[in-house]
């Protein structure tokens, strides 16, 4: 048997084992400020780490009582001048603490207890509950390209990374620093030795001013080689560093059904589905579009809060949402300079008549832009067992049943409860062999 000690140190005046502990004991309160937290918050803040109220019930230690058969025992307690066996007490009004808002000589209490959850600690608790913890760290990495960027000069590298240009400056500095004697004077002094060595009878000064320039010809020659014309101090070569690139730019469009056949349960598995897109896409793209289209008999691009949030309801023409994201895509997305996801999460219901002109759209103009499309319908957990067949479904989910033979990166599923959507997403966007997977 192998034993693990855990010898990372603990935050300043924390202990990381009393927190799991305690975490552990209010598990529940946990999980449902978490479940609360999820649905109000924008969706690209749910990873960040969330303050949860505990109330003072919540963290009571358990104790040993004395007790006798029934659960009663009388006992004399000495002292007792106030009351006698029989009397009832009143309960203490509602003081500091307890949330009275007027004031009271009596009564005793305990705020509730606040504490941050971490990050990881969130996240773990929001994938706990969807029955796949470990998702987010085996699919949802990935390693992003690289590429050298400049980053000024260092004094090491290769040959062909020299600069010479910045050697020869530094050079330059260098010799007019020391003082470095230049080559036309050291030239002068040679041409005029010649001069004066050439001369069949020199005179007295001739042969002293001899003399004087050969003495300066030498300093000159000995000053030369102290300071030399490039020395390696002055040897500069260009530095590179690897600065993480992303492959291309991402743009996701989430296409939600908000007709009136679109409960909250159904709006509350959406939201989860699109999170969990979204913490996927942010992991492989440092550059992320989102495009929030939501459709009743018509469509429209609204805001995320609007999306999520908004209490407008109507009939239902599921095409309005694809002729939307096409106007989209035309004015803002060229689909040679983007990568183009979409997500469609319906209940399948569509106007008679619609499912085929949304599976036209698709097949004749939006399959060819986008490098993935998945369609998520949401039905009751009651019908999913009856659903086992491609062949069952709503009118939309058959008509899209074409699309997902004919394209390869067109996929659809079906999501009963939470429980399901973290299979379904493994399905959706895992690897794929080279050359046979989606885009």
């Amino acid at each position: 048997m192998a034993h693990f000690i855990d010898r990372r140190l603990n935050p300043k005046d924390k202990s990381l084992g009393n927190r799991r502990r305690f975490i552990r004991r209010v598990r529940g309160v946990v999980k449902q400020a978490v479940s609360e937290s999820v649905r109000r918050r924008a969706i690209a803040d749910v990873d960040q780490k969330e303050q949860v109220s505990v109330p003072a019930d919540g963290i009571s230690e358990p104790s040993f009582q004395h007790a006798t058969e029934g659960g009663q025992r009388e006992r004399v307690l000495p002292g007792n001048k106030s009351f006698r066996a029989g009397d009832r007490v009143d309960k203490p009004k509602a003081g500091a603490g307890q949330g009275g808002r007027e004031g009271s000589a009596e009564g005793q209490g305990e705020d509730e207890f606040m504490f941050v959850l971490s990050r990881d600690e969130f996240l773990d608790l929001f994938f706990e509950n969807l029955e796949l913890p470990d998702l987010i760290k085996q699919n949802l990495k990935e390693i992003h390209s690289t590429r050298p960027r400049r980053r000024g000069y260092a004094v090491t590298g290769t040959p062909a990374n020299l600069s010479v240009e910045r050697t020869m400056r530094n050079a330059l500095g260098r010799r007019i620093a020391l003082g470095r004697p230049g080559t036309r004077k050291m030239l002068d002094l040679a041409e005029r030795v010649r001069e004066l060595e050439a001369l069949s009878s020199p005179t007295t000064e001739q042969q002293a001013e001899l003399e004087d320039v050969e003495e300066q010809l030498k300093k000159i020659l000995q000053r030369r080689r102290l300071v030399p014309f490039v020395d390696p101090l002055d040897i500069r070569y260009r530095h590179f560093t690897q600065d993480p690139e992303p492959t291309a730019n991402a743009v996701m469009f989430c296409l939600m059904d908000v007709s009136a056949s679109m409960g909250q349960r159904e709006k509350d598995l959406a939201k989860r589905f699109y999170v969990l897109l979204h913490l996927f896409l942010r992991r492989r793209y440092d550059k992320i579009d989102l495009v929030f289209i939501r459709h009743t008999q018509t469509a429209s691009e609204v805001d995320e809060d609007t999306f999520f949030h908004s209490r407008e309801t109507g009939g239902t023409v599921v095409s309005s949402a694809l002729t939307k994201m096409k106007e989209v895509i035309k004015d803002r997305y060229s689909p040679s300079d983007w990568n183009i996801y979409a997500a469609q999460v319906s209940d399948g219901e569509n106007y008679t008549g619609d499912s085929e002109n949304c599976a036209e759209i698709l097949d004749t103009d939006l399959m060819r832009l986008c490098q993935y499309f998945a369609y998520i319908e949401i039905v009751d957990e009651d019908e999913a067992r009856l659903l086992s067949s491609e062949a069952n479904g709503m009118e939309l989910w058959r008509a899209y049943r074409g699309l997902s033979k004919r394209w390869q990166q067109f996929a659809m599923k079906r999501i009963a409860g939470p429980a399901d959507i973290y299979p379904v997403f493994r399905e959706l966007f895992e690897k794929q062999p080279e050359g046979s997977g989606h885009g």
